[in-house]
């Protein structure tokens, strides 16, 4: 079983990457292909990142998914297909050992950060419990969230930033909180794309401003982050969902190269 001691590289961030949600077989192992492609040449450690349903979604006719059992058996075709783990988002106590059977790593989502039979779940199942950073807390009340899994008898976690709620209708990252999260001995993750939504939109319709990806990851590198989140898609703009927020997938090699230059300047190399 994968460990967060896997995903270390004293030398590289590690790379959490992929669509927001698994729309088909063929567009999840072709975004994998090149995602892996690129992290191999680049020496990062690579985990495909995919949601097998969406339960939080602005209107009631938003896409969720095309079935949670059918999305689950892509992410575990992709793992198995190029040898990589993979992570997906949990909502429920029940899908906890239900994901579990599937992929490497069990994300919480930002809104439930704080659901402590969802936490403790998660840890039950031995598998690396990712959790979100809550867009309505500090980046120093992150550590109730980790104690609790940690309580529940697993070490395996990481913590994503992803920005905070900034008025109605916008977010802002703080960068202070990156090391002060680091304090807690656990990795930190820059979500370099829902850290720049634009929630609560009046159409329903979450948007986002994705020309500035390249800013926030360059920043989190610069702070000395332990991993980085990005979601993308070959055409972002045909996204069925969070197609505001992500990286066309053309430009991540780019945005990497000059990612592992930054990270080589501070430490020194």
């Amino acid at each position: 079983m994968i460990t967060v001691n896997d995903l270390k590289n004293k030398d590289n961030f590690f790379l959490m990457a992929g669509p927001c949600v698994i729309e088909g077989e063929d567009m999840a192992l072709r975004i994998a292909e090149k995602a892996v492609g690129i992290t191999n040449k680049l020496n990062i450690p690579y985990v495909f990142k995919g949601s097998y349903r969406k339960a939080n979604r602005s209107r009631l006719d938003s896409f969720t998914g095309i079935g949670d059992e059918k999305a689950l058996k892509i992410l575990r075709k992709v793992g198995e297909t190029f040898g990589i783990p993979t992570v997906t988002d949990i909502h429920e106590t029940a899908e906890a050992a239900m994901a579990a059977e599937y992929v490497d790593v069990l994300q919480i989502p930002a809104f439930l950060c704080r659901q402590t039979d969802l936490l403790v779940a998660a840890a039950k199942t031995g598998k690396i419990v990712n959790i979100k950073k809550g867009q309505f807390l500090s980046p120093g009340a992150m550590q109730f969230a980790t104690q609790k899994v940690a309580d529940a008898g697993n070490e395996n976690i990481m913590i994503t930033e992803r920005g905070t709620t900034f008025g109605y209708t916008d977010l802002v990252v703080d960068y202070r909180g990156i090391p002060q999260m680091q304090q807690f001995g656990y990795p930190v993750i820059m979500d370099a794309t829902h850290s720049l939504q634009q929630p609560n939109q009046t159409s329903g319709v979450t948007g986002g401003l994705p020309a500035l990806i390249e800013t926030i990851a360059k920043a989190a590198i610069a702070v000395g982050v332990d991993g980085l989140f990005i979601e993308t898609h070959p055409e972002p703009s045909k996204a069925k969902s969070d197609g505001a927020n992500m990286l066309q997938l053309d430009l991540l090699e780019g945005l990497l190269i000059k990612l592992v230059r930054i990270r080589e300047a501070v430490r020194g190399y």
